[in-house]
């Protein structure tokens, strides 16, 4: 191994096991992915290893409300997760989850290690219960209005109205979102992990490493306001690792999480050979970094390396964290269709335009890049196709059709090329820093020069002249030798085009210290197309495959209905009434609609047609319990469009709501498409 031979494990933050991959995500996993693969292509023994997140109280009832288990959620979502950052080519080295023998394993060990080193006290808390789910609830799941503004509707911990924050105690009415009773307060036996302990540890820790600025003056506000003891237990019914020695008491999500970048690197290690304590152990002299979101700082740069000094493990090398992603200048949106999965993207767009696009944003600082679609349609086009793959095109034709696809043996204008690699050290600088954006902006300088020079030698010009054919053919082979320096130097950002470079220059793998290896007298492979254009309509049909409506609006409230009291709808005749076709419908599919507190999307069969219909009553039914069922429909209701697509009818039920809808179904001997008399 070379002296200077680095060896680097690089985690991203874990994606939760209870939704899809969207773009705001790939952000940080593109982002770590461009860094992991240039510390690759410079020789560093470079370990990307990352896991979904599995546990906690949202994936539980998750899965309840799907009626299969915790594990089969994860397993579903985890595959989707692996197939959609394949899509974008992050190439992790393993790839885990929380929920596994290993996080079990280094769990125990380091709560056990904070135990006995006096790290971990008892106290006896009040919280929120829900009686009739029979557990405690996280704040998220209560739901009241806001004591300051009066909103309604609001979550247990702040208001999406006016932005204040409390506690669920101070929320005016509350109730269990769960189960829409009122919760009781009780009384529970708590751990808590003392961060005070640490403090002397973590300011040495800050001053010993170059951490970003925004991180150092965070972590000096959070010094100045004390450190607060973290309650690192949960009551069951919790899926997640029960604490050892502690009967019903789960470790919180939160500590097992970042845990859980350890246990899959464990995974690896005891698959792979590599020697996992000297990566981690308090003694390795290896690096450990971190790429993460501003939102989870907290946990990251004080409770995980406490944990970890704790536990005698080795702390962080750095913490590398980003902003946020806007689309448009705004936060990502359903109804306007910003709210891109993975998935959708990857049905419309190739995932290298956004790869680029988002190394062209990203810089070293704590700042929220924007995704501003014109901007992407624009710059992908001109910088991606119009310098780079362009550049190519127009030498590789000549090369292939009038040299037998050999090089030349001289370099037409060594000072050019000689400028192209000497711009080696200052890219990797920039990539070494995260400053990508940078990188980008004088890769692509390099690439308008090269385009210069072509215009200037215009070799199609030279093609009319049989006595130019030397100097048609160092022109051109010019032409590929700077275009394989600009492949070499965008490797990191766009691993399939650049492989399809690779392919055409002869195959090897292009690494960081062949930039000098000029291909002299090489054959290359007949050219073909790197990368197409961005499409405008593709852009188009995305944003319109991710869009959905807003609902229609609520009805207003009576006083009636304000104080709780069921008013009687006003009159009718029977020849309203005749005019609604009421027919039974046989439930072939329900599903739970992804994003929506109430509704279940339902199919039904009326005899001799098939329907979509929203019914909100999530609630009170399961959806595996609903098919195979008879209910009755209104079907001549005027199609409705909601945010989660068009709903073809209405299905009938009684009750307060919530928990208390009764569907209506008919006798037996009913059949698909009987009208209702």
């Amino acid at each position: 191994m070379p002296d200077n031979r680095r060896r680097i494990l690089v985690t991203s933050a874990l994606p939760y096991a209870n939704g899809p991959i969207h773009i705001g995500h790939l952000v940080e996993y593109i982002q770590t992915d461009i860094w992991v693969r240039f510390q690759k292509m410079r020789g560093h023994e470079c370990h990307y290893v990352c896991a979904d997140d599995a546990h906690g109280t949202p994936i539980m009832l998750k899965a309840e409300q799907e009626g299969i288990t915790p594990e089969q959620l994860i397993e579903r979502v985890g595959a989707e997760h692996r197939r959609d950052f394949a899509g974008f080519d992050v190439a992790f080295d393993n790839y885990h989850s929380t929920h596994s023998p290993e996080n079990r394993a280094i769990s125990a060990h380091i709560y056990e290690r904070l135990r006995d080193g006096g790290h971990i006290e008892r106290r006896t808390i009040r919280q929120a219960y829900d009686a009739v789910k029979g557990m405690f609830l996280p704040d998220r799941f209560i739901r009241g209005t806001c004591p300051r503004c009066k909103a309604a509707d609001q979550y247990g911990d702040s208001c999406e109205v006016c932005g204040a924050t409390y506690t669920p105690t101070d929320l005016i009415d509350p109730v269990s979102a769960l189960s829409g009773a009122t919760p009781e307060l009780r009384e529970s036996e708590h751990l808590f992990f003392r961060l005070a302990d640490f403090e002397g540890l973590l300011r040495d820790w800050l001053v010993a490493h170059d951490l970003q600025p925004g991180i150092v003056n965070k972590l000096e506000e959070w010094f100045a306001a004390g450190l607060q003891d973290w309650d690192i237990s949960r009551d069951a019914p919790y899926f997640g690792f029960e604490i050892p020695g502690e009967p019903g008491k789960y470790f919180y999500v939160w500590l097992d999480a970042p845990i859980g970048y350890l246990a899959s690197f464990r995974n690896l290690c005891d698959r792979t050979g590599i020697d996992f304590d000297a990566y981690c152990g308090a003694d390795s002299d290896a690096e450990m970094v971190h790429f993460i979101g501003k939102d989870i700082m907290y946990f990251h740069t004080l409770f995980w390396p406490a944990m970890l000094a704790g536990a005698d493990f080795r702390l962080p090398t750095n913490v590398f964290v980003h902003g946020f992603l806007t689309v448009d200048g705004q936060k990502m949106s359903k109804s306007r269709g910003t709210f891109i999965t993975a998935r959708t993207y990857l049905d419309h767009l190739d995932p290298e335009y956004l790869r680029y696009y988002f190394a062209a944003k990203l810089g070293a600082a704590i700042e929220d890049i924007d995704l501003n679609l014109e901007d992407f349609e624009l710059r992908v086009n001109a910088d991606l196709v119009g310098k780079f793959v362009n550049l190519a095109s127009r030498c590789a034709g000549f090369i292939n059709k009038r040299f037998g696809g050999k090089l030349s043996e001289h370099v037409d204008e060594p000072a050019l090329l000689g400028d192209f690699i000497g711009a080696a050290d200052a890219i990797a600088a920039h990539y070494e820093a995260r400053e990508f954006g940078r990188a980008m902006r004088e890769i692509m300088a390099l690439a308008d020069r090269a385009n210069q020079y072509i215009d200037r030698r215009a070799p199609w010009v030279i093609a009319k002249d049989p006595a130019r054919e030397e100097e048609l053919h160092r022109a051109c082979s010019m032409g590929i030798f700077l275009f394989r320096v600009l492949a070499l130097y965008l490797k990191p950002v766009l691993p399939a085009t650049i492989a399809r470079a690779e392919a055409f220059l002869g195959g090897a793998p292009l690494a960081w210290d062949d930039v000098a290896a000029t291909p002299l007298g090489v054959q290359v492979e007949k050219f073909k197309p790197l990368l197409q254009r961005v499409d405008k309509e593709k852009v188009h049909k995305m944003i319109e495959s991710s869009r959905e409506a807003q609902p229609a609006a609520a009805a207003p409230v009576t006083a009636d209905a304000a104080a709780g009291v069921d008013p009687v709808a006003p009159q009718i005749t029977i020849d309203d009434f005749a005019r609604i076709d009421l027919r039974v419908a046989l439930i072939e599919d329900a599903r739970e609609v992804e994003g929506a507190d109430k509704l279940v999307q339902l199919t039904l069969d009326i005899g001799n047609e098939k329907r979509n219909v929203f019914a909100g009553i999530k609630q009170a039914y399961a959806p595996a319990d609903l098919i195979g069922r008879q209910v009755l429909m209104v079907a001549n209701l005027a199609p409705r469009k909601m945010r989660f697509g068009v709903s073809e009818g209405m299905v009938l039920g009684a009750g307060p709501g919530g928990a208390d809808i009764f569907l209506v179904s008919p006798d037996a001997g009913a059949t698909p498409g009987m009208r209702a008399k």
